[in-house]
């Protein structure tokens, strides 16, 4: 069965209430999810450390506070699991989060004020808690979410129906709340150095499957959607000392603004700040496709965004598969948000 059509039935799943669908044999997955989980303890080096906290405004040279017309504040928030909250990495400036504001406020010229929520360790039913944190404020409702999730759920095996569910779920209520929202689908696992042949591919297949039903459910949510697993699969594979940090698991400084550049054009485009051109880029292999069709190749090729188009069609909803370039970024330290 083709990555479209099992990304189609899980997200459909997701939707109507479906139990868990089966993405290989029950057995077959146990031993890849073990294997990863092994490697996980296995490549620990002396402990676990929190992540610093980015949270604070950036971009402040953008701010006048001596004239009535300074420009307010983009208020951006983080969700997710470890991957968003930036462990692995020592200074606030190198996790995602702040790479992020950084660069939107370059983009948009204006301050961006960041609060991240991400949990380590956190799968896609913990997302209810931190969309609940960061909508508890009723003067902070945030301008555009950023949500990475996925790789905890298929190490948990947490049915991918039951995972799409609370993703779609949480993009709905940000939705609703007036903010626009952008997810990294889950990372390809098959990059983690200690799984080992056949259990690579497997691993591989298992989290790309889950990413192109992430996408199925964010898109009909009126999310968008960057996939990070080619993306960091073949760089992460050629330069594991450079790309992934000291545990060997996590991204290093260098991964997560690997993973940044790719979702930053996505993130300003979200907020109308990308320049987009009237038709989709035949030459990088950009257009229209049924939803289903677009969520499987961005599964297969990092930093790709799929977003929605048309709403129906002879195949069902219709989606806009992008390739945008990528743009480098500097974060400074950040400043603390203002009481």
């Amino acid at each position: 069965m083709s990555r479209a059509r099992v990304a189609r039935r899980i997200a459909a799943g997701a939707a109507y209430g479906g139990g868990g669908i089966g993405l290989l044999g029950a057995a077959t997955v146990g031993v890849v999810l073990a294997e990863v989980q092994l490697a996980k303890r296995n490549v620990g080096n002396g402990g676990h450390v929190d992540p610093p906290r980015a949270d604070g405004r950036y971009g402040g040279a953008f701010a006048r506070p001596a004239r009535a017309d300074s420009p307010e504040p983009v208020r951006f928030a983080m969700l997710g699991d470890s991957t968003a909250a930036g462990q692995g990495v020592h200074r606030a400036r190198q996790t995602p989060a702040a790479l992020l504001a950084s660069g939107l406020a370059a983009v948009a010229e204006r301050p961006v004020d960041l609060r991240n929520v991400a949990l380590p360790g956190a799968q896609s039913d913990d997302l209810d808690r931190q969309v609940t944190l960061i909508l508890s404020d009723p003067t902070w409702v945030p301008d555009v979410c950023v949500i990475m999730i996925g790789a905890n759920d298929v190490t948990h095996r947490m049915p991918p129906t039951r995972s799409v569910r609370h993703l779609s779920a949480a993009v709905r209520r940000l939705r609703t709340a007036g903010a626009e929202v952008v997810v990294g689908t889950c990372p390809d696992l098959g990059t983690v150095e200690n799984v080992y042949q056949p259990l690579r591919w497997l691993a591989r297949h298992v989290s790309r499957q889950l990413a192109a039903a992430q996408t199925i459910g964010v898109v009909e949510q009126g999310g968008r959607t960057v996939s990070l697993g080619d993306l960091l699969g073949p760089e992460f594979a050629a330069h594991p000392r450079e790309l992934f940090g000291p545990d060997r698991y996590h991204p290093s400084a260098e991964g997560y603004a690997t993973a940044a550049m790719a979702v930053l054009p996505t993130l300003c485009a979200a907020l109308g700040l990308w320049p987009e051109e009237e038709r989709p880029d035949v030459s990088r292999r950009e257009g229209f496709l049924p939803v289903a069709r677009a969520a499987a190749q961005a599964a297969s090729e990092g930093g790709t965004e799929v977003t929605a188009a048309m709403p129906t069609g002879p195949r069902g909803p219709w989606a806009l598969l992008k390739r945008r370039r990528r743009r480098r970024i500097h974060a400074p330290e950040p400043s603390p948000l203002p009481h």
